[in-house]
């Protein structure tokens, strides 16, 4: 997704300068690449937030149920361990804040997998609690009840810090990408709609 919002990035780009060109053989084309920027850009912006906020069902998963027990809220993450013969492979996602006596409820695709790992935050940098389950039985639902704040693995723990704090610097950069991408279309789809009047 990335290397896609950096071509609507210069697609967007390269459309302002060619809102310049406004006579000659160049200025149909010109319009032309503008529309086909905009209808594109929109198009893919679309599709990535219905995509987004849809419910994630994945067939032949297992449903992770997350229920936090604690008196405070805490931002969770869930670290898929992928195993292949050669090495292993640290899969972070963000399962989002808990509240107390709250859940949420994820779905693992576990081919490559059998073991997960919860981890949670109450603010920002303050890592309270870890734990690492394995899947013996891929076809049984998973519950986890987050009840005190406990470390099960130090050496863990510092192993998912560190994947969490790489994973947030991604969504950081793609969210900044994400924004000039916005303005930049903003100003495509003004531009066209007033020179269209």
């Amino acid at each position: 997704m990335t290397l896609i919002i950096f071509i609507i990035f210069l697609a967007c780009v390269l459309s302002l300068i060619l809102f310049k060109v406004k006579s000659g053989s160049m200025a149909k084309w010109a319009k032309l690449f503008r529309i086909v920027t905009v209808v594109f850009s929109i198009s893919v912006f679309t599709y990535w937030f219905i995509k987004k906020s849809a419910v994630a069902f994945v067939d032949n998963s297992v449903g992770l149920q997350v229920v936090n027990k604690l008196p405070q809220a805490l931002d969770f993450y869930l670290i898929k361990v992928n195993k292949t013969e050669q090495n292993t492979n640290l899969e972070p996602k963000h399962i989002g804040k808990i509240r107390p006596e709250y859940y949420r409820i994820e779905y693992l695709k576990m081919d490559k997998s059998d073991e997960y790992w919860i981890v949670g935050y109450l603010g920002k940098k303050n890592l309270v609690y870890f734990s690492q389950h394995s899947v013996p039985n891929k076809n049984i639902d998973q519950i986890v009840e987050v009840q005190n704040y406990i470390n099960q693995s130090m050496k863990l723990s510092e192993a998912a810090k560190k994947q969490v704090d790489a994973y947030n610097y991604e969504n950081t950069k793609l969210g900044i990408w994400i924004t000039l991408d916005f303005l930049l279309l903003f100003l495509n789809l003004v531009l066209l709609l007033r020179k269209n009047k």
